[in-house]
């Protein structure tokens, strides 16, 4: 069997992988012209890619299993989907290229790091990004970031809710983050309350679709929230059955979108892929710090968003009727999808990906002959 030219190398646990998953469907139209495959770190996390995917998925646990992995298949080029300081370990291979693709376009602040400085290129979604990092990063060379758009985008999974005759509102809270600069929930802070305003606009049906680590959190706070807004749900249902709310806790969220008329979240890639995707429906975004300077400064969307907060989240029930019957926003949402994304239509950043994915490809082949090149010369020298 042909050795991978491309590789997506994953060395997280369980817990993470739902940030490689998304991109599988995209690795497999790669593959299609460029062989490419799995590396994984974990047996466990090898076993749930091997589920959702033909790729072929190499396990190599230790740093001894890479290196031999490595000089076994030498694969051209490299893409990580995420900032895991195991990283590292694959990093230290000269013989291919090395490109960041994230898991995602948001505004948080763990989108930009210094680890971008590690990587032959950063894959980037458009204009913002690339503004996000030349405000947070010293001393990067921009010519590494390379704008994509966002591939995922481009897959249409089939509606995981049913159709109704309401209009649906979807509630897609963020997790809490792995440290309090990076905590963008409002499930905590104002969970339950926006699902209860939300139950009460008039003929709508409600959806939670909380991120994946919401579901498995231990933070009290968290967990607590994350359970009651599960039996407002389950309540409503019992007392109406007909209005079909309910929570959608597995999946892709982009499987929810399309039969959704608004939706309220965090700061976070849903509000992103949902302007994209959703530009012609309303979208409300949270802010636990109640700096409105600060988002709008930090988050661009919110500039065509309204924002929820401390002060007014007791209008919820009322401000949402008013954006389902007149969406004053809609304009402006136009105008920053293409900040955000620059004029990728449907079909163009899967198209980008795989053509400069290919060009790195040949650009290795090129780069690798002429370093063998000087060795000769400098032996025969």
């Amino acid at each position: 069997m042909q050795n991978p030219d491309v590789i997506a190398y994953f060395a997280d646990d369980p817990a993470r992988v739902y940030q490689l998953l998304q991109w599988l469907p995209v690795l497999e139209r790669l593959d299609a012209t460029h062989p490419t495959a799995v590396v994984t770190r974990n047996e466990e996390t090898a076993g749930i890619v091997r589920e959702h995917t033909r790729l072929r998925v190499f396990d190599a646990p230790g740093f001894n299993d890479l290196a031999e992995l490595y000089a076994e298949i030498d694969p051209k080029v490299a893409v990580y989907c995420n900032n895991s300081h195991f990283n590292f370990n694959s990093l230290l291979q000269g013989r291919m290229l090395h490109v960041h693709i994230n898991h995602g376009e948001s505004d948080k602040q763990s989108m930009v790091s210094n680890n971008a400085k590690a990587y032959d290129r950063v894959f980037v979604a458009g204009e913002a990004a690339v503004q996000r990092h030349r405000a947070a990063l010293m001393e990067l060379d921009e010519a590494r970031l390379v704008r994509i758009g966002r591939p995922q985008l481009d897959l249409r999974p089939e509606p995981v809710i049913v159709p109704s005759e309401r209009r649906t509102v979807l509630y897609a809270p963020t997790w809490e983050g792995d440290a309090e600069y990076n905590d963008y929930t409002s499930v905590d802070l104002f969970g339950p309350e926006i699902v209860r305003s939300l139950l009460k606009v008039e003929a709508t049906r409600v959806v939670y679709k909380p991120h994946p680590r919401v579901v498995t959190s231990e933070t009290p706070a968290i967990r607590d929230n994350h359970r009651a807004i599960l039996d407002l749900l389950a309540d409503a249902a019992r007392r109406d059955p007909s209005a079909g709310h309910e929570a959608v806790l597995a999946g892709d969220i982009l499987a929810v979108f399309p039969r959704c008329d608004a939706m309220v979240t965090d700061v976070s890639s849903v509000g992103l892929d949902w302007l994209y995707l959703q530009t012609d429906k309303p979208i409300m975004i949270t802010d636990r710090h109640h700096d409105a300077d600060r988002l709008r400064l930090e988050v661009p969307v919110s500039r065509c968003a309204d924002v929820l907060d401390s002060s007014n989240l007791d209008e919820l029930t009322m401000l949402m009727t008013a954006r389902l019957e007149q969406d004053t926003h809609h304009l402006a949402r136009v105008a920053m999808r293409h900040h955000y994304f620059d004029d990728n239509a449907v079909g163009d950043s899967t198209r980008r990906f795989v053509e400069t994915v290919a060009e790195l490809v040949v650009r290795r082949d090129l780069m690798l002959g002429e370093l063998g090149l000087l060795a000769a010369e400098s032996v025969i020298a």
